[in-house]
């Protein structure tokens, strides 16, 4: 997994700055409310740069971390897929699980939505609701297909469950665009 930060001045971050900012410089986030640090990872350098919207000349660091295996993790990119009635023992356990796919169908729809900049604190406000409900309920994170490439993210509720392994630079050569005519 990575984490891509634009570089602000000619020297590269530090692998100790990698991680996900202090409280007090966390803004709201997909998943998090402001305040609330999570550590949003893509699934490939290319994914984690892309979703930093960086202008083509921009350098970017971008971190290579580590994710243990034993995290419990929702998956929110195709839930029907992932959810398996074989594995609960009795009809109410199968019907409550019947009964949540919507819901996570619904969280990852809303985690992937495009949001404009202007409005992202009020958009994001129901998928910040329901992964504080997530997070409560014990899990550490969500995977959720990215809004701004092919790849997927995986926000962590607790950033320190990542261990940054590495850190490599990557200069943004193009920004793709794709337009589509509005019908009036």
């Amino acid at each position: 997994w990575f984490r891509a930060r634009i570089n602000q001045t000619d020297t590269p971050y530090k692998i100790e700055d990698m991680g996900a900012p202090p409280s007090r410089y966390a803004s709201h986030g997909r998943a998090n409310p402001t305040g609330i640090p999570y550590l949003y990872l893509g699934s490939m350098p290319n994914t984690a740069v892309s979703e930093i919207r960086p202008h083509t000349g921009e350098i970017a660091t971008v971190a290579e971390f580590e994710i243990p295996e034993e995290l419990i993790i929702v998956d929110l990119r195709e839930p029907r897929k992932h959810v398996s009635p074989f594995v609960l023992s009795d009809a109410q356990e199968i019907g409550k699980m019947r009964a949540d796919i919507p819901f996570l169908e619904k969280l990852g729809e809303e985690l992937t939505r495009p949001v404009l900049p202007r409005s992202a604190a009020i958009d994001y406000i129901p998928s910040q609701y329901l992964c504080e409900f997530i997070k409560k309920i014990g899990f550490h994170g969500v995977i959720y297909r990215s809004s701004v490439s092919e790849g997927i993210n995986l926000a962590l509720f607790d950033p320190t469950l990542a261990t940054p392994i590495s850190t490599s630079q990557y200069d943004v050569s193009r920004v793709s665009v794709e337009v589509q005519a509005k019908q009036l």
